[in-house]
């Protein structure tokens, strides 16, 4: 197996965001530690990249701590060490506060929260041991500016905490080199936001003033920023044609 310098892990790596940030750092060179839910979907995201060997699969609960675990067991064991983190696993509820399910209340924390927590924890405790890493947090916008045609609480309370958490977690790692960053999409051209047709593809755009939707470069150039720059820690970008700039 070819091993190169760096080595990337990246949670809710099978399709979306997920997927792109793969290949963005496998043309890099970067050895890509994949996580997902579902082995398949894993599998059928490395096929279209021609299964690379610097690729590896990791299926797994991120909400458990036994996956961050291994995620960070198989890394070191094939890479030798781990050099950036990207909580990238998470999903979006949008629906009146009254409507949530006690599913989906705990599929949120679950996913969002726990799959932030444990992963961020194994990082921190390998980095620091390391003396240097970047951990990179994908939030949401509309968690640092609501919007009320949008009513979204679950995902604005715990993106919106994790937004708080990454300042905290950046003041804390620092002393050990360890930059702690995060970003915070708007609307992306993703299976995350079911565009059906004109219509709906109209009615996201109006989500930010540009009137525009991103796409997953968009959030791709954002993570490749963060992971080159030296002086860059405790910020959420927002990645979001100005949606949480203000009321338009």
């Amino acid at each position: 197996m070819s091993i190169s310098n760096k080595t990337v892990i990246i949670t809710g790596a099978a399709g979306g965001l997920g997927s792109a940030l793969v290949k963005a750092y496998l043309e890099l060179d970067y050895n890509v530690v994949a996580n997902g839910l579902n082995i398949t979907n894993l599998e059928v995201m490395a096929a279209r990249l021609e299964n690379p060997n610097n690729l590896l699969l990791i299926q797994g609960d991120i909400g458990k701590p036994e996956t961050s675990k291994k995620l960070f067991d198989k890394a070191i064991q094939h890479f030798n060490k781990v050099d950036i983190l990207i909580n990238n696993a998470g999903i979006f509820i949008a629906k009146p506060t009254t409507d949530y399910t006690e599913e989906e209340i705990n599929t949120i924390i679950n996913t969002n929260l726990k799959g932030f927590i444990y992963p961020s924890q194994a990082a921190a405790n390998h980095m620091i041991n390391s003396g240097s890493g970047h951990i990179i947090n994908i939030t949401a916008s509309i968690a640092i500016q609501p919007n009320a045609k949008l009513p979204a609480l679950l995902p604005v309370l715990v993106k919106g905490g994790i937004n708080q958490a990454t300042r905290a977690l950046a003041l804390e790692l620092s002393p050990s080199n360890i930059q702690v960053n995060a970003i915070a999409p708007g609307v992306i051209d993703t299976p995350l936001h079911t565009i059906n047709n004109r219509q709906d593809k109209e009615s996201l755009a109006k989500m930010s003033p540009m009137e525009k939707i991103g796409n997953p470069q968009d959030i791709v150039d954002a993570a490749l920023y963060l992971t080159k720059s030296k002086f860059v820690t405790g910020t959420t970008i927002a990645v979001d044609g100005g949606a949480s700039a203000g009321v338009w």
